[in-house]
């Protein structure tokens, strides 16, 4: 039930209107609206389905790690906002869809604390997860608990997590909160958080984030990726400006992105349960389709393997990268 209540709210934040390009928001590459090049046409292709595996409880967010082969999968097993104790971080062995998950670190168990973990990222043999209003670091071989890291001033909804080109982590807060029986608040500040060491510090407040929830690093450029749940808008944030810049416009909705080696990037769409690619050029493709819910997505490199989080169906897709 509380899932259901949570997704009833959900879709009605995404209902909510797009931005007109003020408030701190100026406009960069547009849509492409005519068709796509023969050399674009190989790159659209859809993605070839490769296998899914079952087991999750409301998993959230993929995290591959090439180091050890795995992804890491983040299970919220409640309400999104709750500090109930229920979450989990569980393991994958990558390229094996018939392997069990197994558990990394569950709250309540081994002195791990987790409530509703969302957004990963890796710094060398360190998982970073958002939960709530702290980010919290794991040993990612063992699932020993490191440290916790508060948020000042306090978050309201950290979501996705990314590693910037300075190695340090940083963390959207999309800026609403869920009570126990489902009912969403927003308005709250909208927010990137950096998290370095024992520290956090606000590094972005723009309302014209429009309720930030996917960030990725783009390595080519110096910047991040940050998409809204709440927002037609693909946009890129240049750490140290306090603007922001739409390259692109889909279908909104999102949840998860990834930027491919190729400089693609991949977004995660609840709006049309979908994957869309986007190019340098503005333009947003469908490379997956038929995936309700799809939360936040990583990208296996050594194969070439997209996993697609089913937030609401306990399970994660895989696909082929082309």
């Amino acid at each position: 039930m509380r899932k259901l209540l949570f997704i009833s709210v959900a879709a009605t934040t995404a209902a909510c209107g797009p931005r007109d390009g003020t408030d701190g928001t100026t406009s960069g590459a547009t849509t492409a609206s005519t068709g796509t090049t023969a050399a674009t046409a190989t790159s659209t292709a859809p993605f070839a389905a490769a296998g899914s595996a079952s087991g999750f409880a409301v998993p959230e967010a993929a995290r591959y790690d090439a180091d050890l082969d795995v992804f890491f999968v983040s299970n919220i097993d409640g309400n999104p906002s709750q500090k109930d104790g229920k979450g989990r971080i569980v393991v994958v062995t990558a390229g094996d869809t018939t392997a069990a998950p197994t558990v990394l670190a569950e709250g309540g168990k081994n002195g791990v604390t987790l409530n509703a973990p969302k957004g990963l990222a890796i710094v060398g043999d360190t998982l970073w997860v958002a939960d709530i209003d702290v980010v919290r670091a794991f040993d990612k071989r063992t699932g020993a608990p490191i440290r916790t890291v508060s948020t000042r001033p306090t978050a309201a909804f950290l979501n996705d997590v990314a590693v910037g080109g300075d190695g340090a982590v940083y963390v959207t807060d999309t800026g609403i909160r869920f009570a126990p029986d489902g009912t969403m608040t927003s308005g709250l500040p909208n927010r990137v958080y950096r998290v370095q060491g024992n520290g956090s510090q606000v590094v972005l407040e723009n309302k014209a984030l429009g309720g930030p929830n996917g960030i990725a690093w783009d390595a080519s450029k110096n910047r991040f990726l940050i998409v809204s749940f709440a927002d037609k808008a693909i946009n890129a944030w240049t750490p140290g400006d306090t603007t922001i810049v739409k390259i692109a416009e889909g279908p909104g909705g999102y949840d998860g992105i990834e930027v491919l080696a190729d400089g693609r990037a991949l977004v995660s769409s609840w709006t049309d349960s979908s994957v869309h690619a986007v190019h340098a050029d503005g333009s947003v493709h469908p490379v997956v389709r038929g995936v309700a819910a799809p939360a936040d997505i990583g990208v296996d490199t050594k194969r070439n393997i997209l996993a697609v989080p089913r937030f609401n169906d306990g399970k994660v897709e895989f696909f082929k990268i082309r």
